[in-house]
């Protein structure tokens, strides 16, 4: 527990939330403020900390096992937390790139980290019961979190945040990438009446995104569906995903680069360039109504750039 108190004594919460005023078209028709969780930590940043404060603070097994690709944020602030507080770590990476590691496999092998490489049909059982069973067989006393750190208790961190931003800025709409779906499914259970959500689908995933939020929603919640309840508070525009999962056109690398030169914070292509891609393109469409007070939310995730 010292650990933990220490580890939480080096992060900046809550996490700054800061107006935006980029010279786009149709910017100085709305509001703009960006929640900073990138400014968390310079490792565990963004929703990763979110998404994993509450099972940390309850750890009680004798290992962690969890899952990821080799340039996933999930795992490397998993393992630095790992690391920070002593608890072994086995991370089951898809994929074999042993011969020429990324540099987030080489950050877990300096921490200390236990990898191992699966193939993608293994991979792909993460979610399955017979895989779990044989997981918790081999880990004993393990706990096993999902890709992304996608579980219930990742909700509870995810409404804290949006809980932050509201005692700062009243939202109308607030903007975040989608993913793994966890983040998305806390914005929206923290949502109040008048508000709602947009989430930018960085994958290509139309359907099987919006049923990955739904799984942590109410039961109310998940009885919509976004075809046949167009008045719902939450959506997802799969317009913006560039291809995707970490697709990456030189249109999309130039806008990250001309936005890291001229903004006062910095941005990926994976998740956050998207984000603000869209966000720019909607802008120019007129999305928002005239004087909306819109919040983006920055999930961190530079070091998935490297």
């Amino acid at each position: 527990m010292n650990d933990l108190l220490s580890l939480e004594a080096t992060l900046t919460l809550p996490s700054p939330c800061q107006p935006f005023a980029p010279e786009w078209p149709g910017s100085n028709k709305i509001n703009l403020w960006v929640k900073r969780d990138d400014a968390i930590h310079s490792v565990i940043s963004g929703n990763k900390w979110r998404k994993l404060q509450h099972t940390l603070k309850k750890f009680s097994h004798s290992q962690i096992v969890s899952f990821g690709g080799a340039y996933s944020n999930h795992l490397h602030a998993l393992g630095f937390a790992s690391k920070e507080l002593g608890i072994p770590l086995t991370a089951l990476v898809r994929g074999h790139e042993s011969a020429t590691p990324s540099p987030m496999l080489q950050d877990l092998v300096k921490w200390g980290v236990d990898i191992e490489f699966v193939d993608r049909k293994t991979y792909q059982q993460r979610n399955t019961e017979s895989y779990l069973a044989q997981l918790e067989r081999r880990f004993d006393s393990a706990l096993i979190i999902p890709e992304g750190g996608s579980e219930a208790s990742a909700i509870y961190g995810i409404q804290e945040m949006v809980r932050e931003v509201n005692s700062t800025v009243a939202f109308d709409t607030i903007m975040a990438p989608v993913a793994s779906g966890a983040t998305l499914s806390g914005i929206v259970s923290a949502l109040t009446p008048k508000q709602s959500a947009i989430g930018i689908g960085v994958l290509k995933g139309e359907g099987y995104l919006e049923n990955l939020v739904e799984q942590f929603l109410p039961l109310s919640d998940c009885a919509h569906s976004m075809k046949t309840n167009p008045t719902q508070n939450w959506n997802i525009n799969h317009s913006y995903h560039f291809g995707g999962y970490a697709k990456v056109t030189p249109e999309l690398r130039e806008f990250c680069d001309t936005f890291n030169r001229t903004m006062p914070f910095h941005i990926e292509p994976v998740y956050s360039g998207k984000l603000f891609w869209a966000l720019k393109d909607m802008l120019s469409k007129g999305t928002f109504k005239q004087g909306a007070n819109i919040v983006i939310v920055h999930t961190g995730g530079l070091q998935g750039a490297r």
